[in-house]
């Protein structure tokens, strides 16, 4: 499947040090220095409506990461993938009255739209769930003729107990995730932990068996589709060698998703998912989480067809913490839409030359766990000392934040 076009990122003087990253697994600060190559695996969106700002929030960190990891001379390769089918998926096209791929492949092309405008780096491999079907179903397969999965009315289950004998996993501290709350957030994450006859409620759907009215693949585990985990655990394996450098993506993926997509992977290769998982907080809109279901989404095509500057929206994300939960508001886009204005009258008349000393801030400040509130300061006391940019200046902060002036 197709991404979207690249933006183009300067060179720059010199290398950025090695980032250090929040891992949810440890909980302390670990070095994202690769093996090879820096390789990241973002989870994708669900396509049935467009790009909001939470989801804009996790691209736009990772790819400050990925930024940085260009600018320190790391090689990248970065994956993405799209859930292309799942059951919010065809619940909304019914909803509609159109068909499910139809809808899937319109606001796919709303969220290219919208991550070029951001200028977010793409994925080098941007995989569609049904593009890789029968891999899926191979890897289903592995899984029960090793005794790891079990079919429950046509339907295979991940058997938790029989994998973690073997092979234990778990993504942070238990006791921050008991049975009780797992139990609670597979319940509104995807999970179906009251179904009769599952060894254990929690164990996750790896593949769904054939329903009436519901799209259907022939395979070697019989016509269905695949369940949600398994999806990320094939693409990351097939196209990044494993432990891949960060698993990323929001905090509400943190339980079940990423846990069984580490359990998925470390069952199928005998090798962990990540050397580090990277989770970035939840943006709220009127007090609550924004959330598709919810309703209470901002938009990104709707912000930039009203005429806001795509650099303001990207400076309001880069303005929060990455892995803090926050509040979108009016007040916000405004503080970033201003500051844009200032940046431009700063960078309007650079000087040639210059030194490296913003650029040096703006490195430290993104390689200590992507601190680009800290990066943005700096900026902001530079002109507000009265340095003049520098050529140099303006290079550095398209190629760190993003923003081209």
């Amino acid at each position: 499947m197709k991404s979207w076009s690249r933006p183009e990122v300067p060179r720059l003087t010199g290398s950025a040090p090695v980032p250090r990253i929040w891992d949810t697994a440890s909980a302390r600060l670990l070095d994202a220095k690769p093996n090879a190559v820096a390789s990241i695996y973002v989870c994708g969106i669900t396509p049935y409506d467009a790009t909001h700002i939470g989801h804009a929030a996790t691209y736009v960190a990772y790819d400050t990461l990925i930024r940085l990891w260009l600018d320190a001379d790391f090689d990248v390769s970065y994956v993405q993938n799209s859930t292309d089918v799942d059951d919010p998926l065809l619940e909304r096209a019914l909803a509609r009255g159109m068909d499910w791929r139809e809808l899937g492949a319109a606001q796919t092309d709303r969220f290219r739209v919208d991550m070029e405008a951001l200028r977010v780096i793409p994925p080098d491999h941007y995989i569609a769930v049904t593009e890789r079907i029968h891999e899926i179903a191979a890897a289903v397969k592995s899984l029960a003729d090793r005794g790891l999965a079990y079919v429950l009315e046509g339907d295979y289950y991940f058997d938790t107990a029989a994998v973690e004998a073997n092979e234990p996993w778990m993504l942070g501290d238990e006791s921050s995730y008991d049975r009780a709350r797992m139990l609670a957030l597979s319940a509104v994450r995807g999970g179906d932990p009251e179904r009769p006859g599952k060894r254990d409620p929690l164990d996750a759907l790896l593949w769904k068996a054939e329903r009436d009215d519901e799209p259907s693949w022939t395979s070697v585990v019989g016509p269905g589709r695949p369940g949600w985990h398994i999806e990320c655990s094939v693409i990351s394996a097939e196209f990044l060698d494993l432990p891949i450098t960060v698993q990323g993506g929001g905090a509400d993926l943190i339980f079940p998703h990423h846990e069984f997509t580490a359990g998925h992977t470390i069952a199928l290769t005998g090798t962990p998912l990540a050397s580090i998982y990277s989770h970035t907080g939840l943006v709220a809109f009127r007090g609550e989480k924004m959330s598709k279901s919810v309703g209470n989404i901002v938009l990104v095509d709707e912000l930039l067809d009203s005429g806001i500057d795509p650099r303001a929206l990207r400076l309001a994300i880069l303005a929060q913490r990455y892995r803090d939960n926050w509040e979108w508001s009016d007040a916000v886009l405004a503080t970033a839409t201003a500051r844009l204005g200032r940046w431009s009258g700063w960078a309007a008349n650079p000087v040639e030359g210059g030194t490296l000393e913003l650029t040096t801030v703006l490195r430290e400040a993104i390689a200590d766990d992507l601190n680009t509130a800290r990066a943005i300061d700096a900026v902001d006391h530079a002109i507000e000392s009265g340095t003049p940019a520098s050529d140099g200046d303006i290079l550095a902060i398209d190629a760190l934040l993003g923003i081209q002036l």
